[in-house]
């Protein structure tokens, strides 16, 4: 299965994301949608699994969860916008693992691109950076990766935060 990932778009979907996502069977969306808009577009590319962020209105608070916990293949996943990373997660994050005990913990919010191995909780951590144009960014980011038996095959698009 093909994913690919983003996180705080904030309202700006480039056009650039939706032709490399154009062979993806999912997309997840990590927080910080900023519109209604966006989810619109990203569901005419694929099946989208999402999570809200804290600059989401009320309309996407209600239409989506806070995180997001099921499994694929032999994966566990856990999605939460605000999640930290190894060493450093969220108290609802940490909690969250601790009790789920995922393989795969993906968090955004931070705008900065983060693939992490915790070897001490046995998870893969994966922050696609920022995605759109609004923030301290100064390059925008997303990914793509394959899920199998395991994670594979992750690579990382980035392209110039501007509006193109």
């Amino acid at each position: 299965m093909k994913i690919g990932l983003l996180s705080d778009t904030h309202g700006y979907l480039n056009p650039r994301i939706k032709k490399y996502f154009s062979n993806v069977d999912e997309i997840w969306h990590i927080g910080d949608i900023g519109n209604k808009e966006i989810l619109s577009e990203l569901k005419q590319i694929a099946e989208v699994k999402a999570v809200y962020g804290n600059i989401d209105d009320a309309f996407i608070r209600n239409e989506l969860p806070e995180y997001h916990i099921f499994s694929i293949k032999k994966i566990k996943v856990l999605l939460i916008h605000i999640g930290g990373y190894p060493g450093k997660y969220s108290p609802i994050a940490r909690q969250l693992i601790f009790n789920h005990k995922p393989n795969l913990f993906i968090s955004g919010h931070s705008h900065i691109l983060k693939v992490m191995n915790d070897k001490t909780l046995n998870l893969l951590h994966i922050n696609p950076g920022a995605a759109g144009i609004q923030g301290f960014h100064q390059v925008s980011t997303v990914i793509k990766f394959e899920i199998n038996d395991r994670v594979e095959n992750l690579e990382v698009f980035e392209f110039p935060k501007r509006k193109s």
